[in-house]
């Protein structure tokens, strides 16, 4: 796993700044006001710092915009990074800070002289989320990263606070590395073992063979999976950390490649669905948060892990399955298979769990793309209550979320000639339809959610916390559902 960015934190010391090695950075008020510690380098360089902010060009700054100054006079330092910060910076401001810092580090070490600023333990979150690089695959040489020191008015009180942050960039860090892995690599088999792996953190994970899908009557998710040669697996991981209450559930799409089955993908482009797994990583980048961080709630996290490819023995378009529920499905296009893996993955957590509440999560259509872009998850629920706790945890997290219609109307365009519903409703409403369809698989009166993250999972450019690929989208807002709505308190 990509291990998260590691920061040293001390107090202010004039003789280790002057020292310092590679690139210092400094927050400078917008208005110029700078703390002690910056002071004291604006001293050391002669003023080069009080000059640039009397210039042009920091009026013309943006709040959290980085000024490198170049080998600067009376410092060891190559660089010196100054951003500009509000004095009271949101957490929102201040990651952007963090982030800009991550981009403008350079190879060698990092002092960040965060004295008097407010939120040092969002900047540091931010900082380390931004310098996120997945390098496994790359054979050449890489000039090694230096440290980062993060200079702070009380070191130890800003570890104190660190714990929750640290957990979230793990499980962020988790989540992006299972998304960027490559099918030949992250086969169904190879992600269930990474997932057993959090056993190490106390999490109860169990995998569910085929075997034990036939069993439980899973066929819809054997339907998607029984043209490829990887086995299709479920695995369930529980995190008990409440008392006896009923837990609360995440769902996640696993397709670690997808074809489109016999309703093939054109070729364009394909190579991108490595990544039609997000749902079942998040889910997975969530789980490792929450045991890191010893969450005081039960959590169980449940993933369908499949390949979708076309062969001789591939489920075909006109294909009649049964559901785990009983219900029965006109398989239009095999393409449409995210659906399938859900639809039996929800009735057996709701069987097994009775949980206290669902979210499902999947790259599931490109419509929601269409609609939203790559700034938004489509959001899609029978609960008003959950899904403003969820689209308010994911604006307190800065990860966008959009609330979509659902309605009966909807639900007609799924009526099957020949079967009990058919698994796509027509062009036209694409993502709604598919929300529809999954609706029909939770039971009355269990509060439900359904992300569609298909735009957010893995993007082409680089975002304010990550770089271009897979962005972790989900971990830290479901992080912030859980610790604000269902974690006991005090």
């Amino acid at each position: 796993m990509t291990e998260p960015l590691a920061i040293t934190y001390a107090a202010p010391d004039a003789e280790a700044l002057a020292q310092a090695t590679g690139r210092i950075a400094l927050l400078v008020e917008t208005e110029g006001r700078m703390s002690p510690a910056a002071r004291k380098v604006d001293q050391l360089t002669r003023k080069a710092v009080s000059r640039l902010v009397a210039s042009p060009a920091w009026e013309k700054a943006k709040p959290g915009e980085a000024t490198l100054l170049a080998f600067p006079a009376g410092l060891a330092a190559e660089g010196l990074v100054v951003v500009k910060a509000p004095r009271k910076p949101t957490a929102t401001e201040a990651r952007a800070i963090g982030a800009a810092l991550a981009k403008a580090r350079g190879t060698g070490p990092l002092t960040v002289v965060a004295t008097g600023f407010t939120l040092p333990e969002e900047l540091a979150m931010a900082l380390t989320l931004r310098a996120y690089d997945f390098v496994d695959h790359k054979t050449a040489p890489r000039d090694p990263t230096g440290p980062v020191t993060m200079v702070v008015d009380d070191p130890d009180a800003v570890r104190a606070r660190l714990g929750p942050f640290d957990a979230v960039a793990s499980g962020v860090f988790f989540t992006r590395d299972l998304v960027n892995e490559p099918a030949n690599v992250l086969t169904t088999t190879e992600f269930a073992q990474r997932l057993e792996g959090l056993r190490d953190l106390g999490v109860e994970v169990e995998v569910l063979e085929e075997a034990d899908l036939e069993r439980l009557g899973m066929r819809l998710l054997l339907a998607v999976g029984q043209g490829s040669e990887s086995p299709s697996k479920v695995v369930v991981m529980q995190w008990n950390g409440g008392g006896d209450e009923k837990p609360f559930a995440f769902v996640g799409k696993g397709v670690v490649f997808d074809t489109g089955g016999i309703s093939i993908k054109p070729a364009g482009g394909m190579e991108d669905m490595t990544m039609d797994m997000g749902g079942a990583g998040v889910v997975a980048g969530v789980m490792r948060t929450l045991a890191l961080r010893k969450a005081r709630a039960n959590v169980v996290g449940l993933v369908g892990l499949v390949e979708n490819m076309p062969s001789g023995n591939a489920t075909r378009p006109g294909d009649v399955v049964a559901s785990m529920k009983g219900d029965t499905v006109e398989i239009i296009n095999t393409d449409a298979e995210g659906r399938l893996v859900l639809a039996d993955v929800l009735w057996y957590a709701q069987d097994r769990f009775q949980p206290t509440g669902i979210v499902n999560l999947a790259t599931l259509t490109g419509a929601i793309i269409v609609a939203l872009g790559h700034e938004n998850a489509g959001v899609f629920s029978n609960d008003d209550a959950l899904a403003d706790a969820l689209v308010a945890a994911a604006k307190a997290e800065g990860e966008g979320a959009w609330r979509m219609p659902m309605g009966d109307a909807y639900d007609q365009k799924l009526k099957s000639r020949i079967a009990d519903m058919m698994n796509v409703g027509g062009r036209d409403g694409g993502s709604i339809t598919a929300a529809q369809f999954l609706k029909r698989f939770i039971k009355d009166g269990t509060p439900w959610c359904h992300i569609d993250i298909a735009g957010v999972a893995s993007v082409k450019s680089d975002t304010t916390l990550a770089p271009k690929g897979a962005t972790g989208w989900g971990v830290m807002a479901l992080n912030r559902l859980i610790a604000d709505r269902y974690e006991a308190k005090g």
